[in-house]
């Protein structure tokens, strides 16, 4: 069980069960130069089969803001997550905390990864756009939907729309 980081509105769609796809970038080339039969052996995120626990944005109970994740109440009531506010929220909510730094204990969601593929980003199809997450009113405000999603998350790190990159395309499906 591998983890992945999710932003909150993905998170969000993942909950509403309109996300079940997700693109990450293949960094080293040599990672994925391999035959179609054993392409998921090297996926970092795994293979089919495989599961994954989500990262996202997450907060404790607001005494317990000073203390490592390690030493946090593991109780499920006490937890408060971006995605999703609850009743926590507005009492006494702790500091949001970044998802990156989400203990697998604090996880609330498991996906299981039903295909892997590689491609370029631009190779995007119109079903994948709607898997990635878009509620669909149009295939062509789709693509721009995904290029500006895409680029907010990659173009800083030098991985944007232009450049095509290649990206692991993992699809799932959450696990109750």
């Amino acid at each position: 069980m591998k983890p992945i980081i999710f932003s909150t509105p993905m998170v969000q769609a993942i909950l509403d069960g309109k996300k079940t796809q997700t693109r990450r970038v293949i960094k080293d080339r040599h990672q994925w130069i391999a035959t179609d039969e054993t392409l998921a052996l090297h996926c970092p995120y795994g293979q089919v089969g495989s599961g994954l626990w989500v990262r996202e944005t997450w907060s404790g109970a607001d005494w317990e803001d000073d203390l490592p994740p390690s030493d946090m109440s593991q109780e499920a009531g006490l937890l408060n997550y971006k995605a999703t506010p609850n009743e926590l929220s507005d009492c006494f909510a702790g500091k949001w905390r970044p998802s990156i730094f989400m203990p697998r204990w604090a996880s609330r969601i498991t996906l299981e990864i039903t295909e892997v593929r590689v491609e370029r980003v631009q190779d995007i199809s119109p079903p994948d756009i709607s898997a990635e997450g878009y509620d669909p009113f149009g295939i062509p405000a789709g693509v721009f939907w995904f290029k500006d999603l895409w680029d907010s998350i990659n173009a800083k790190r030098g991985y944007g729309w232009d450049s095509n990159p290649f990206v692991w395309c993992i699809s799932f499906r959450r696990v109750e």
